[in-house]
């Protein structure tokens, strides 16, 4: 199993994106100097969730301060990007990454209306966006003379520069929130990105997604090769107790939890706009989202008990987990401390377990 670092830097006060942002890039080397196998960006705009808001222009800057380290989106949202710029600026990433990069692409925030309003584009339309925008990007690395037309992109262009390092172009992976998604990337042999989900969902969709690639004629390496290509969302909190890290990291996830939906109710309280039916008025109830139940979205204690529950994961068979180790407005040393004793004490454990 491969991990990955989500830097998805919380940071309520304006006054302090600096400092966050800068602390971001420290938590970005230090991954990269203790053989971390990647590092994984977010897109969020307008409400504090993720400090450098871009993870393009982010991917650069981490690119040029780390040597091996691979960077990931998690995801880049098509719907807010224009497809020939987007595959200009991952070009030159590429290029100065020298190949490190895994771009995570998915249809735009399902949560955040503003995220949409901002940019003045109509979120029904994201996902057309995101089937044309993945179309367009693969042909202008690999397209000379290069012409398009679809339902919202008129494009010629003779050669996109600069040419892509990785060959015929860099890695390619969707997010797939629900499970259709995810049996459409089945079918077409491809790897996905998944939400944080609990243990019983991940064992279910991972079964039905081998079992759909199989259905749809892809051997056993063919499955296996996606599978390790697959990644699973889980946010961790590592400390040398479980009291310690129960006192510290619940607080921290739970007030990241809040001011992650505050925004979402201030908007639709002031405008009367949101993407979650289950806030208007007479919505039927809505089961809990994983994401939002503590015992399904985070890995918390001591070396030895997050490594049981890692190892509960990794049984079902999926190839990395990208971990939040930043909560909320935690500390950057109480972020460095979590990030160091997971990977002295817990990876090599997971290793030695799957070696036994």
């Amino acid at each position: 199993m491969k991990f990955g670092n989500f830097l998805f830097p919380q940071c309520p006060d304006p006054k302090s994106d600096e400092r966050v942002i800068d602390e971001t890039v420290m938590e970005a080397k230090l991954c990269d100097e203790l053989g971390m196998d990647s590092v994984w960006l977010a897109e969020h705009h307008f409400d504090g969730n993720c400090a450098y808001v871009d993870p393009i222009s982010f991917a650069a800057a981490i690119a040029a301060t780390t040597e091996q380290i691979k960077i990931g989106f998690a995801v880049a949202q098509m719907s807010l990007h224009h497809p020939i710029r987007l595959a200009e600026q991952i070009s030159m990433i590429d290029n100065l990454s020298k190949g490190r990069l895994i771009v995570g692409l998915g249809r735009g925030t399902a949560y955040n209306i503003y995220d949409y309003l901002g940019f003045g584009i109509d979120p029904d339309e994201a996902y057309e966006r995101l089937l044309e925008a993945e179309e367009i990007m693969v042909k202008a690395w690999t397209t000379e003379d290069f012409s398009f037309k679809g339902k919202y992109w008129d494009i010629w262009l003779p050669a996109l520069r600069p040419r892509v390092y990785s060959k015929p172009h860099p890695f390619m992976i969707r997010a797939c929130s629900g499970e259709e998604a995810m049996l459409g990337q089945a079918r077409e042999g491809k790897p996905f990105l998944m939400n944080v989900q609990s243990v019983d969902v991940i064992q279910q969709r991972m079964d039905l997604y081998r079992s759909t690639m199989a259905e749809a004629g892809y051997d056993d390496a063919r499955i296996q090769t996606c599978v390790d290509q697959t990644w699973i969302w889980k946010n961790i909190f590592v400390a040398d107790t479980d009291e310690e890290a129960e006192r510290i990291g619940l607080p921290l996830f739970e007030g990241q939890r809040d001011h992650r939906m505050a925004m979402r109710k201030e908007v639709y309280e002031a405008r009367g706009l949101t993407l979650d039916k289950s806030m208007e008025t007479g919505a039927a109830p809505k089961k809990t989202a994983a994401r939002n139940v503590t015992k399904h979205s985070l890995l918390c204690g001591s070396p030895s008990t997050v490594a049981e529950q890692v190892a509960e994961i990794d049984a079902v068979g999926v190839g990395g987990l990208i971990l939040q180790f930043r909560l909320g407005a935690a500390p950057h040393d109480v972020v460095e401390n979590s990030i160091r004793l997971f990977m002295d004490k817990v990876a090599p454990e997971i290793g030695q377990k799957k070696a036994a």
